[in-house]
């Protein structure tokens, strides 16, 4: 019987994917991460959402055991608050501190859950590795889940084909309502539980309180970018990102306001003001930072700027140096530091992180 290490988040789409792999046969052992150290700022104390004042890290994992206690299967629980420290939060802040916006659920997918976790599974003689991702891998390839509302193979762009081998994703090829109708089935726990948002392991939290513990609050001015006249203050440039429009805090103007671009060395926030903003237009970016999974080099497929993003049809010029050039006709709010992913029909392929962000050729001046 082939032996099979599942991270149980606590959630429902894990709790799901265990069962489904106890059914078809395997031997399941369940393994939930603390990679969060839930005493730090812990701004969720006295929250009257929270069962019991308990913290949601310590509430996911005793859903973990309860749900594995139900179906028949061992629990164990491993510490990374360290790594993901280390390889994920560090990233996070660094990001932020440069003006950029990154995204840490793709670097803790390949940092902690397919590189620590695969290390822990094998010392408990896994054959493969198992997660709740709404994903698919089929002849060796990474392909998007059956439900395209769900799919997360944005997140998993920078893992590499070893890292893939050996994966098993139970529900890459059920919807969520299917998933939940299962968890009903079973009478679990986390059956109507909602789904996590948030920052990746550290939950939803006021995002601007918790930001500054780890990073000082520079107020600076916020100029309108079309007549150069300050229109407001911000209250710290990591706080916006690109295209953002709520949330600005600056009151006084009907039009619509965005957010178009920062420049870190004098601490400005550009905005523009109205419904079509061609300030937000690009037509190619430069990407760093490729992970490609598989042998496949396309000049030309389709590419994800953001999750959930409709496919935007690109070509893709190859540099020297390992970047890549992504030439598009049009998309709105392309972000330094957000995740570029290539797809080939179903097929993901990889991904980048985007550098620079061009319009005919030129980087944008008002873009870090």
């Amino acid at each position: 019987m082939k032996k099979v290490v599942i991270g149980m988040s606590g959630g429902v789409d894990s709790s799901v994917a265990a069962i489904l792999l106890k059914e078809a046969g395997y031997e399941v052992i369940g393994l939930f991460m603390r990679n969060w150290d839930s005493t730090i700022n812990n701004d969720f104390l006295g929250n009257p959402n929270l069962n019991n004042n308990i913290c949601p890290q310590e509430e996911d994992y005793n859903d973990a055991l309860a749900v594995c206690n139900k179906i028949g299967i061992p629990l164990h629980r491993v510490d990374f608050v360290k790594e993901y420290w280390d390889y994920v939060f560090t990233y996070f802040l660094d990001e932020l501190k440069n003006g950029r916006t990154p995204n840490p659920d793709i670097m803790c997918n390949k940092y902690i859950k397919f590189d620590y976790f695969i290390r822990e599974a094998k010392k408990l003689g896994a054959d493969y590795i198992a997660t709740g991702h709404y994903a698919r891998i089929k002849d060796g390839y990474l392909l998007r889940a059956i439900d395209d509302n769900k799919d997360q193979t944005y997140f998993l762009s920078q893992l590499t084909k070893e890292q893939l081998s050996n994966v098993l994703f139970p529900i890459g090829d059920m919807v969520k309502s299917d998933v939940r109708d299962i968890a009903q089935k079973y009478d679990l726990i986390t059956a109507k539980k909602k789904d996590s948002t948030g920052i990746c392991f550290i939950g939803e939290r006021n995002f601007k309180k918790f930001l500054e513990n780890y990073l000082p609050n520079k107020t600076g001015d916020v100029i309108d970018i079309e007549t150069k006249k300050k229109v407001g203050e911000h209250n710290g440039l990591m706080y916006y990102t690109i295209g953002q429009r709520k949330g600005l805090d600056i009151g006084g103007y009907k039009d619509k306001m965005f957010v178009v671009g920062k420049n870190l060395d004098k601490n400005i926030l550009y905005v523009s003001f109205g419904e079509d903003n061609h300030y937000l237009i690009s037509n190619s970016c430069l990407v760093d930072n490729i992970n490609f999974n598989c042998d496949l080099r396309p000049s030309e497929c389709s590419v994800k700027f953001r999750y959930r993003q409709s496919d935007i049809n690109a070509k893709l010029e190859y540099l020297q140096d390992g970047n890549i050039i992504v030439r598009y006709n049009s998309a709105k709010a392309v972000t330094p530091g957000q995740a570029c992913v290539f797809y080939l029909g179903e097929k993901c392929l990889g991904g980048g992180i985007i550098k620079e962000v061009r319009l005919n050729d030129e980087k944008l001046w008002y873009l870090l």
